[in-house]
């Protein structure tokens, strides 16, 4: 580890070509600037500076320590900052998973306000789906996670609040034949149609996915926004967020079916671990108490194709 004299010594050396003109650049004497370069030379036990012309030039081991030099300054005046930053209560970072059916562009507005704050803290936002959300938090891949679905697992020292509920419309395209089924639509009609679903990201052996009857042929699509898409084609069938596809019902783009087994609304969850706090986790938790916020996330956006 260079010390940032030693450090910028190099770059004096490297940008001006001789030890008068690397002295002033540093406002030191020459003198100093010339027993440091030679003290340098024998820290490391190798011929650092090219002393036989008249411009002072870096050796290859001098050039590749010199060119070291910035990043090895960057990194420790980062160091020192998130040093200073840790001290203070914030994390260096903060992970946070939220579940797939929420859509990440509703958070933008968040991570701005989160990023002028200047904390320091890095954040690291990925998603999960269903069963994975909980586990992303036990397993300690997530420090908070934003909503999770189903009951909260037991989880050591888990802190949850409830974000909003979500409801669901049972929708189908025009084309698809199950639009001509007598209503209510029982189950063994819905079973015999293929279900468009996002697979629960669960490494668990009892993942699942929601309103998939079974033996139900299956469509596992990469997020919601896809699966409302696969439906909208015709591909398949399914629950659907009210609130996301009510411009593909009131355009008759997607049409509601009365079924025999109504879908309860979702509780969806922001969940924390006590033993994992900090400035950070703190703030985020308290913007999501917000009842704009909140209502933002759960609706998410209209689904405009």
């Amino acid at each position: 580890m260079l010390s940032e004299d030693e450090l910028a010594l190099l770059e004096a050396i490297r940008d001006s070509g001789s030890l008068s003109r690397a002295a002033a650049k540093l406002g030191k004497a020459p003198s100093t600037v010339s027993h440091a370069a030679r003290q340098l030379e024998e820290r490391f036990d190798a011929l650092l500076f090219d002393r036989r012309r008249y411009r002072l030039e870096l050796t290859p081991a001098g050039a590749l320590l010199a060119s070291e030099a910035t990043r090895l300054m960057q990194d420790v005046s980062r160091l020192t900052q998130r040093v200073k930053q840790v001290a203070g209560g914030w994390e260096d970072r903060l992970r946070i998973v939220t579940d797939e059916v929420l859509e990440f562009a509703t958070l933008l507005p968040v991570i701005a306000d989160f990023d002028a704050l200047k904390s320091g803290v890095s954040l690291r936002i990925t998603h999960e789906v269903l069963g994975g959300t909980w586990e992303a938090l036990r397993d300690g891949r997530a420090d908070l996670v934003i909503g999770a679905t189903n009951e909260p697992p037991l989880i050591p020292k888990l802190r949850w609040q409830e974000l909003g509920r979500m409801d669901w419309v049972f929708a189908v395209s025009p084309k698809h034949p199950l639009a001509r089924a007598r209503q209510p639509v029982e189950r063994e009609a819905i079973a015999a149609c293929r279900a468009i679903v996002v697979a629960d990201s669960s490494r668990r052996p009892d993942a699942r996915s929601y309103g998939l009857l079974g033996g139900q042929p299956v469509l596992a699509v990469p997020s919601m926004r896809a699966k409302i898409a696969a439906q909208r084609a015709g591909l398949g069938i399914g629950w659907l967020p009210r609130e996301r596809v009510a411009s593909l019902l009131a355009a008759g783009e997607l049409i509601e079916l009365n079924i025999a087994d109504p879908r309860e609304p979702n509780t969806l969850y922001v969940a924390w671990r006590g033993d994992h706090d900090g400035r950070a986790l703190n703030w985020w938790v308290e913007q999501l108490k917000q009842p704009r916020l909140a209502a933002a996330l759960v609706s998410g956006r209209d689904f405009q194709g």
